[in-house]
C-alpha cells in the first residue's frame, strides 16, 4: 500500500452546495468512495436504497448505534442520520479515500474518533444568506415549512466554520471544485498518509553505513 486513505468531510448549511461538490469530486476521481449514510427518513422519489442512503427503520438504527456500528450519528429534523463504520474501515485499509457529506456534529464525532489522524475536514460557506434561501427554493425538494426550518438552522451550522481544516466560499462551483481538488491532492501527501516513509528513511540510514 503506497498510502493510507483519507476521511474527507464536506459540511455546509443546506443549500450551500456540498452534495453537488461531492458528486463532482467523485466524477473527477472515480476511486473516491462515498460514505453512504443510514437514515430513518422516508425515501424520496428517484432515490435508491444503498446508493443515496441506507433507509433503515428507527429500531434498526438504534441497534446499530448500541452495537458500536456507527462512526457518527445525529438526530436532525425528526430523523436519525449516521455513517456505518465497517465500510469506512475497509476502505481506509485498502488505501482508498472516503467522502462524507455530513453536518458539523458528525464531523466532530469523526474528528474525535480513532481515525482522527486521517481526517480532512472542509466547510463550504454560501456567498450570501439570500442566495442560500434561493438555492433551497429552486431545487424543489422541500416544503416551505422545511425550508424555513433549514434556514433557521443555517446559522447554527455556519457558526461552526472554524472547527474545520479548510473553509471555502462557494460563489462559483467550478472554482470551488478546483480548490477542493488541490486541498485533497495536498492532504494525500501528508506524512500520516504515507505508511512506507519510515521504511524508506530506515533504508537511507542503513545506506550511510556503506558510504
Amino acid at each position: 500500500m503506497q498510502r493510507r486513505g483519507l476521511l474527507i468531510i464536506l459540511s455546509s448549511p443546506s443549500g450551500a452546495g456540498k452534495s453537488t461538490l461531492a458528486k463532482r469530486l467523485r466524477h473527477w476521481d472515480s476511486s473516491l468512495r462515498f460514505s453512504v449514510s443510514a437514515t430513518t427518513r422516508p425515501m424520496r422519489p428517484g432515490e435508491t436504497d444503498g446508493v443515496d442512503y441506507h433507509f433503515w427503520d428507527e429500531a434498526q438504527f438504534k441497534q446499530s448505534v448500541a452495537d458500536g456500528g456507527m462512526l457518527e450519528h445525529a438526530h436532525v429534523f425528526g430523523n436519525f442520520y449516521g455513517s456505518p463504520k465497517a465500510p469506512v474501515a475497509d476502505a481506509i485499509g485498502d488505501g482508498c479515500d472516503v467522502l462524507f457529506d455530513i453536518d458539523w456534529q458528525g464531523a466532530q464525532q469523526i474528528k474525535n474518533s480513532t481515525l482522527q489522524e486521517h481526517v480532512l475536514s472542509i466547510f463550504i460557506l454560501p456567498p450570501s444568506i439570500a442566495e442560500l434561501k434561493r438555492r433551497l427554493e429552486t431545487r424543489g425538494q422541500d416544503s416551505a415549512e422545511t425550508i424555513a426550518k433549514r434556514m433557521q438552522k443555517s446559522w447554527d451550522e455556519i457558526s461552526h466554520w472554524d472547527g474545520y481544516d479548510h473553509v471555502l466560499i462557494n460563489d462559483d462551483l467550478d472554482v470551488t471544485e478546483q480548490r477542493l481538488r488541490t486541498i485533497i491532492e495536498a492532504a494525500r501527501l501528508r506524512r500520516s498518509q504515507q505508511p512506507t516513509l519510515m521504511d524508506h528513511v530506515r533504508k537511507l540510514h542503513d545506506e550511510f553505513g556503506g558510504v
